[in-house]
């Protein structure tokens, strides 16, 4: 346990998980992010940083399946401590929840104990990727539950705990989407929709400005 005495302490970089439908530019918004990067996909979607000489990948292939856990832990582990990197990239997490599940199921019969099991190890991942330095953006495809617009209709296609586990710590959490030309991302839990935004005050955002902060909050942490 670590303990920081007057309120000392250190700023963190800050944490962002995004969920959406295919085709929304997700995985682009990566792009966004200054300094070296490092890109883990679990889907192969990897053309949109294809060439780029600020970002590194690793694809995760099919013959990776039966040690998934233990792979992405070592190569995140790996990145972390290269002090290469200001930026990591975890691209579909519903697509490795499935994969650590698949994996979870194989070993035990109890339902419930495999799910504690996959919460579990995500909120480890999420809790080494808070302390890692690093800022991380995470992303996830989304599931329509139907109804009408804004009241609850679209969620992460995760596990709900597991998803609580891994996002717990993040600063921001919203759902991509396009609009007349425009990509928005919705981060007002007043909507219904999972979403947060511990950065700044802001609820809508336009896609490529996720990363920028209102000017009255930057006063204010600069001078809190």
């Amino acid at each position: 346990m670590q303990i920081y005495f007057d309120g000392k302490i250190p700023e963190q970089p800050h944490q962002y998980f995004v969920y959406g439908a295919g085709g929304t530019g997700k995985t682009s918004l990566l792009n966004l992010f200054k300094g070296k990067k490092f890109l883990f996909s679990f889907d192969m979607s990897t053309n949109v940083v294809r060439g780029r000489e600020d970002t590194d990948v690793a694809v995760l292939e099919e013959s990776d399946a039966p040690q998934v856990q233990q792979l992405v832990l070592q190569t995140i582990i790996q990145a972390v401590e290269s002090k290469k990197y200001k930026v990591i990239c975890l691209d579909n997490m519903s697509a490795l929840q499935n994969l650590v599940l698949e994996n979870i199921d194989g070993r035990s019969k109890d339902g419930r104990q495999n799910y504690q099991k996959l919460q579990l190890w995500f909120r480890q991942l999420g809790m080494f990727l808070r302390n890692s330095g690093v800022t991380v953006l995470a992303t996830a495809h989304q599931i329509d539950n139907g109804g009408s617009l804004g009241n609850g209709r679209f969620s992460p296609d995760m596990n709900d705990k597991t998803f609580n586990a891994f996002t717990s710590m993040f600063d921001f959490v919203g759902r991509i989407y396009k609009k007349d030309g425009s990509r928005w991302i919705d981060c007002d839990p007043e909507q219904g929709n999972q979403g947060k935004n511990r950065i700044d005050d802001r609820t809508l955002i336009h896609a490529e400005e996720l990363l920028e902060v209102k000017e009255n909050e930057k006063e204010v942490e600069n001078n809190g």
